[in-house]
């Protein structure tokens, strides 16, 4: 600067505002610099890097590639330029290097941030990733080197040590945490959240504990606020997400379907083998028609090649009514155009009870809008209560009032 001020001199120009204009043409010249500097790194040299991670056949150096590493580097390149040209400001040249130095340990905790991610992504593609995760030692160090890195800028700012910084913090830090406990399980709660992406704004969720069952409206420090579905608003602390169990419906609503798992109970007493009449009523069942035809060459089949005596109808195979029906409920979700049929469905027997034999749907209606789950589950099972005495099926059901005035008044007239 010193040059430019001696040359501007030459010019018989006022020693004042030649100092003032020798620190401007500096400055206008540091500046060129930067922004030249910049402009090749990433422009010409990321570029390239760009290039040549491309054409490698590893994997690994994509995920810095995406994680975006290299461009962060660059940052780096105008702190050091104005770095080295601090001296040519002897009055500020203190307060530009330790700004400069401030800049260049925070890019370095970007850069680290960024190159920890990297490296959980290069983890993730393998199989070893599913048994034995490292994301939570990942974070782990991704709070000590901020931590260290706080302490390395706010000690570089104030021209004191860090160890000096650090033993004041400690002597603080039981204050600290007494005094901001809530706020501080609040922040550790919510970097969390984040971190795991266990909850987002628009998600619904579901916390039995704290009756919230509706969607999130906003994630501060200390709450999260939920929109019930009956209008009212929950508030949770952030680390009673942290600290219990709570359902997070995201993944049925991203999947496209909503399960249906219900059951029909099934009177024991009216399950039995199909007879000829029953056979032939339902090979004009719509659903039921090639499922009876085929079912029934092999049931010949089989007991010709087994020579079954079928005198007995207990001897070798035969249809019954409730496996024709099982067949029925399945073929007819399979056609149903509310059900997704590109996720599980499956119509299954469970353990008999004291109210019969459950016959359990498991299915996916094709949309998560409450309205239209209910509508497909209830179209559903309206026609299945209906069909049932079709296949002589009785559903069970506890016996009600009038069931037991009807056996009064049959009584009294058989007396």
């Amino acid at each position: 600067m010193k040059f430019i001020r001696n040359q501007l001199l030459k010019f018989e120009m006022d020693p004042t505002l030649a100092g003032y204009l020798s620190i401007l043409i500096m400055l206008l010249f540091i500046i060129l610099i930067c922004v030249m500097a910049n402009f090749i790194t990433k422009q010409v040299v990321i570029r390239m890097i760009t290039k040549i991670v491309k054409n490698t056949k590893y994997q690994w150096d994509n995920m810095l590639l995406e994680r975006k590493v290299f461009h962060k580097l660059s940052h780096i390149v105008p702190a050091i330029i104005i770095y080295h040209f601090a001296s040519a400001f002897p009055t500020y040249h203190n307060a530009i290097e330790k700004g400069a130095i401030a800049y260049l340990t925070i890019m370095g905790l970007i850069v680290i941030n960024s190159l920890l991610n990297a490296m959980n992504d290069i983890y993730q593609t393998y199989e070893i990733s599913k048994i034995k995760p490292v994301k939570g030692y990942i974070q782990v160090i991704k709070i000590i080197v901020v931590l260290f890195g706080s302490i390395l800028v706010i000690a570089n700012l104030m021209g004191k040590s860090p160890l000096l910084l650090l033993s004041g913090i400690g002597a603080l830090s039981a204050v600290l945490m007494l005094v901001f406990k809530d706020s501080l399980l609040g922040l550790v709660a919510g970097v969390q959240l984040t971190a795991n992406d266990m909850v987002r704004v628009g998600d619904w969720i579901e916390v039995p504990n704290y009756g919230a069952n509706g969607d999130v409206l906003d994630i501060s420090l200390n709450t999260v606020k939920v929109q019930n579905f009956d209008k009212t608003i929950t508030m949770l602390p952030s680390y009673a997400l942290i600290s219990e169990s709570f359902i997070n419906w995201r993944g049925m609503q991203a999947s496209g379907g909503r399960r249906i798992k219900r059951s029909l109970f099934v009177d024991t007493t009216s399950i039995s083998f199909c007879t000829e009449e029953m056979i032939e009523k339902f090979k004009h069942i719509h659903f039921l028609s090639d499922y009876i035809i085929e079912r029934e060459k092999e049931i010949v089949t089989y007991n010709s090649k087994n020579k079954i005596n079928q005198t007995n109808r207990v001897n070798g195979r035969a249809l019954t009514n409730i496996g024709v029906f099982r067949a029925y409920i399945s073929r007819y979700l399979q056609n149903h155009p509310g059900i997704n049929q590109e996720m599980t469905l499956m119509v299954r027997q469970l353990a008999p009870n004291e109210n019969g034999l459950p016959i359990e749907i498991y299915a996916f209606a094709n949309s998560v809008q409450w309205a239209v789950y209910e509508t497909v589950q209830a179209d559903i099972f309206d026609h299945l209560f209906a069909v049932a005495p079709e296949f002589d099926i009785r559903l069970f059901q506890n016996p009600s009032g009038s069931d037991f005035r009807a056996l009064r008044i049959n009584s009294e007239e058989i007396g």
